[in-house]
């Protein structure tokens, strides 16, 4: 398990955790069980998780999108660049 919290100097929190697992979540067929989130002023901005009948997904400013894993260090990466976007609007 890989574990990672934030606590930013605004008060905004990244924390992501991440298993690998000995068998997939169905749908996906990656072997890792993952949550990552961004808050900021006490919601959630960006999220990156996925679970069993729903596979990856993103929860973007409210909305929720399909997310398609190709590595666990893209998936950090995109999660990160998420992030970004908004601490520059």
């Amino acid at each position: 398990m890989t574990e990672h919290k934030n606590v930013e100097a605004d008060g905004s929190i990244i924390q992501f955790v991440i298993w690998k697992l000995p068998e997939p979540v169905p749908p996906t067929t990656h072997g890792f069980k993952y949550r990552m989130v961004y808050i900021r002023n006490r919601e959630r901005v960006v999220g990156f998780d996925n679970e069993r009948g729903k596979g990856d997904h993103m929860h973007l400013d409210g909305k929720e999108y399909p997310y398609q894993f190709t590595s666990l260090e893209q998936l950090i990466e995109d999660f990160m660049s998420e992030i970004e976007k908004r601490r520059q609007s």
